[in-house]
């Protein structure tokens, strides 16, 4: 039987292979399943920030068939019963291994519960999942080149003697993705990681290279995004001058309107990556740009998700 030519975006039918509790606030899912052979391989530089959909059943239904997504898939979706085709949500890929059938990938997912262990329908059915649960994974496949759409992380190549100085800042929903990026860094790269958790059980041990700082907030019962905002302000006062331009007023952006997410063109010798809380985002794109005069092309700004609102 000839097989027909991978569009760029595939559904993947795929189960639960393990279940790693991390910490309060995280929970490794491992998914297998001999489809994702056809997963993209990310083999420049690996998954990095790389961004997936899981479809998560509604309870007593199964998940709708999707399979090579065709133009209009979503609209098809979203015209289902909302009762019964199940919930989509957004994650970064934390691991990838690729091996033909064999393949896993994991995905770390923040469980935002109530003192009754409830939350969003993704968180839900995370913290509950056991191997061998079927779950649909919505991703890219080998056709869609080595640099898959959903790769945010595109720094500068570092020229010799001339190491590119970095920025990462995000809360706990920025973290699997900042981790897996810290793993992609070879040499030539110096600055800092700033990430905000919820407790301190929450911080994690992660690879970090030569010359990359990572400092962990504990948020306590502080406003979300304080520590974090406080943070990245103290480094840009008194760390090493970062280059500045003369860039154009700073549109607002109503992140309860509209969505805040600009990855730029980056270039020099400066690169900043924020992700998180859209207006904790928000703010910090005003603190580099319009207050500190960084580049605006030089900074990847990604409003993950908004307090109050459940996100696709």
């Amino acid at each position: 039987m000839t097989r027909t030519a991978l569009r760029p975006l595939m559904a993947y039918a795929v189960e639960v292979r393990a279940v790693r509790r991390l910490s309060p606030s995280f929970v490794r899912l491992t998914f297998g399943g001999d489809c994702l052979a056809d997963f993209a391989p990310c083999a420049d530089g690996g998954p990095r920030d790389l961004r997936i959909k899981l479809m998560v059943p509604a309870q007593g239904h199964p998940l709708p068939e999707l399979g090579e997504l065709s133009d209009g898939w979503y609209a098809a979706w979203l015209a289902l019963d909302p009762a019964t085709r199940g919930t989509m949500r957004t994650y970064t890929v934390r691991a990838l291994r690729p091996a033909g059938a064999a393949t896993e990938l994991d995905v770390d997912v923040v469980l935002h519960l109530d003192e009754h262990g409830r939350g969003g329908p993704a968180a839900t059915w995370a913290a509950s999942a056991r191997p061998g649960d079927p779950i649909t994974l919505l991703g890219p496949t080998s056709a869609a080149g080595p640099t898959p759409g959903g790769i945010e992380w595109r720094p500068p190549v570092p020229g010799p003697g001339a190491p590119v100085r970095v920025l990462l800042a995000g809360d706990e929903t920025a973290v699997p993705a900042v981790c897996s990026v810290l793993e992609s860094l070879g040499d030539g790269y110096a600055g800092d990681v700033l990430l905000e958790v919820p407790h301190a059980s929450d911080v994690q041990d992660v690879r970090t290279p030569a010359g990359v700082r990572t400092t962990w907030l504990v948020r306590g019962g502080r406003p979300h995004g304080q520590a974090l905002a406080e943070a990245v302000r103290a480094l840009l006062d008194t760390a090493a001058p970062v280059p500045v331009t003369a860039t154009p007023a700073l549109p607002e952006v109503d992140v309860d309107a509209d969505v805040l997410w600009e990855t730029g063109s980056a270039s020099g010798g400066f690169y900043a990556w924020i992700a998180g809380e859209a207006a904790v985002v928000r703010d910090l794109r005003r603190c580099l740009v319009t207050e500190h005069g960084v580049d605006r092309r030089s900074v990847a700004f990604m409003g993950y998700w908004r307090q109050g609102r459940a996100e696709n």
